[in-house]
């Protein structure tokens, strides 16, 4: 069981580990100190959420209603192409406005809102937790429970980590040209997200 447990965890930390959509929208709520914790929460629970559903065999369920997926795929690469769309936007506004002492925050609804999208409409998420974490689940019966759980909290860990921690790099920030540049890497991310969705 703790070999299935300490798997699950470092399984669930490789899979998150790459710059996504996802993390990009935590990273940036981090630097700007904006409704951390909830989005935090948000990630982590969902990600609790189609963990189970993978440990559960969920994945089956997608597999035999492939059109699921193909909605899903649509759906978020239309998201993802506005998203980046809005941050090349504020790039080009300038830095100034993207300084967390003097950038109004937004409003924690669309916050949510946001955080719910990047995570519901990417079908990477589906892919690495219900699919890929569910059949790997499989090789450690009968202790998949202690499996997820451990991939549940190697998640929350992640999370945790990337958001608050991200405001140890706001020294580097303080600078206007460091957020225009991240809003343009975080742009660019969420575009190529959107093109590998549509080409891959």
């Amino acid at each position: 069981m703790v070999e299935a447990a300490l798997q699950g965890y470092l399984v669930a930390i490789s899979l998150i580990l790459a710059i996504g959509a996802q993390n990009a929208f935590v990273l940036r709520q981090g630097l700007r100190r904006e409704h951390v914790a909830v989005v935090v929460a948000i990630c982590a629970l969902s990600d609790a959420v189609l963990i189970a559903a993978g440990v559960a065999g969920f994945g089956a369920l997608s597999r035999s209603a492939p059109w699921i997926g193909e909605a899903m795929r649509w759906l978020g690469v239309a998201f993802l192409l506005v998203y980046g769309a809005s941050c090349f936007r504020a790039a080009m506004q300038g830095g100034e406005a993207l300084l967390p002492a003097d950038a109004k925050a937004a409003p924690l609804k669309q916050v949510i809102a946001t955080c719910l999208m990047l995570t519901w409409a990417n079908p990477h998420v589906y892919l690495d937790t219900v699919v890929l974490m569910g059949s790997i689940s499989a090789q450690y019966a009968p202790h998949g429970v202690a499996f997820g759980i451990a991939a549940a909290l190697g998640s929350l860990s992640f999370f945790a980590v990337l958001g608050f921690g991200a405001r140890l790099l706001a020294p580097l920030f303080a600078r206007p040209q460091a957020w225009v540049v991240l809003e343009v890497v975080v742009g660019l991310t969420m575009w190529a997200i959107a093109a590998a969705l549509v080409f891959g």
